[in-house]
């Protein structure tokens, strides 16, 4: 019996050594993963039942009540999102006119939480989405306030999530009031986060928001992290102490957000807005008035050539007059001739140029 506990302690070892330092065993603990799905499944079939139950026999009236608040937050919403989805379109529009392409909608898919890390010094959980739901390394994952942390591993049906407040994990942050940079990291606590090497002046203090900057292209920028608790400055210290709590429900949210990145181009982006807009505007019956208030440049026509430049007239008549000159006197009507008609050359005037040149020689 002691043998037997002997070999399997060392082959538990080997294969928890071949595990962290090896990928040999990835593909089967994906495997394996198929088969714990079935346990989380099980494990949760208690509370879903009594939460069905609970449902079955909840009071009409409560039901009513809850149903016209719903129906008025609702109501609520839409009429946001009415003006959130023009001011959505105007910033887009202005990133493109600033050659900006910076992310501004994102695409989200809801998950559910079913399991967490039983290691209390790793915070991590597990979700149903796995590889073949889309889901990449790296994916950010936020709930109903804010952002929880990002994917770390992935198996085909489920993925592992590691949380903001583990101690291995930093997201760059910005104060929303004044675009304050800074790192804040895990401290191993569930309901804090540090923010790392702030100036002892930084204009920081408690009650502000810390939002994602975007810096690292990991996680989207704007969305909530943290809120500052705690300022602590000492004189004799270069850095301010700030504590921080996260806006994420970490240890009660159990459905969450998937956010998939928009991969189109700048100029893809910028041609789908357009024909939104285009669109709206034909639905609305406005008709385009561009080729009205903008119009089209004529085209310069070409310059006509002249039968006989001027130009070449010169160059002919120049070296004539002289010789004129010399040999014979110039009559007054010979002055009188266009411009644009070339006067005849008289033989007797080109042999005394030559003769000249010739003397000149």
């Amino acid at each position: 019996m002691g043998v037997r506990l002997l070999v399997l302690v060392v082959l538990s070892v080997a294969l928890m050594v071949v595990d962290a330092r090896f990928a040999l065993l990835k593909p089967v603990r994906s495997q394996m993963s198929l088969v714990l799905m079935q346990t989380y499944w099980i494990t949760d079939l208690p509370q879903r039942l009594f939460q069905g139950v609970a449902s079955q026999f909840g009071s009409r009236t409560e039901l009513v009540a809850e149903n016209e608040k719903l129906k008025t937050e609702n109501l609520l919403l839409q009429g946001r999102m009415q003006k959130l989805a023009a001011l959505t379109e105007q910033n887009v529009r202005l990133r493109e006119l600033l050659n900006s392409s910076a992310l501004v909608n994102e695409k989200v898919e809801v998950a559910e939480l079913i399991g967490m890390d039983p290691n209390p010094f790793t915070h991590r959980i597990i979700i149903n989405k796995g590889e073949r739901d889309g889901v990449v390394l790296g994916q950010p994952v936020l709930d109903a306030r804010g952002l929880m942390g990002q994917v770390v591993e992935l198996m085909p049906y489920t993925s592992r999530v590691l949380l903001l407040t583990d101690t291995t994990h930093s997201i760059p942050v910005q104060v929303n009031r004044n675009g304050l940079r800074a790192i804040a990291s895990g401290t191993g606590n569930p309901e804090r986060l540090e923010l790392r090497h702030v100036a002892d002046t930084a204009d920081i203090k408690e009650g502000d928001l810390l939002v994602s900057s975007g810096l690292g292209q990991r996680f989207p920028a704007g969305y909530p992290v943290a809120t500052v608790k705690e300022v602590i400055h000492d004189s004799g210290q270069p850095f301010a102490i700030v504590r921080a709590v996260p806006t994420a429900a970490l240890n009660r949210s159990r459905y969450l957000l998937l956010v998939f990145s928009d991969n189109r181009t700048a100029e893809e982006r910028a041609n789908d807005a357009a024909q939104a807009q285009e669109a709206e505007d034909q639905k609305n019956g406005i008709v385009p008035t561009l080729p009205a208030t903008v119009p089209k440049p004529a085209t310069p026509a070409p310059a006509p050539v002249p039968a006989a430049a001027p130009a070449a007239v010169a160059p002919v008549a120049t070296p004539v007059k002289p010789a004129a000159s010399a040999a014979h006197p110039v009559k007054p009507a010979a002055t009188k001739l266009p411009a644009t008609t070339t006067p005849a050359v008289k033989p007797p005037a080109a042999a005394p140029t030559t003769t000249m040149r010739q003397r000149e020689e």
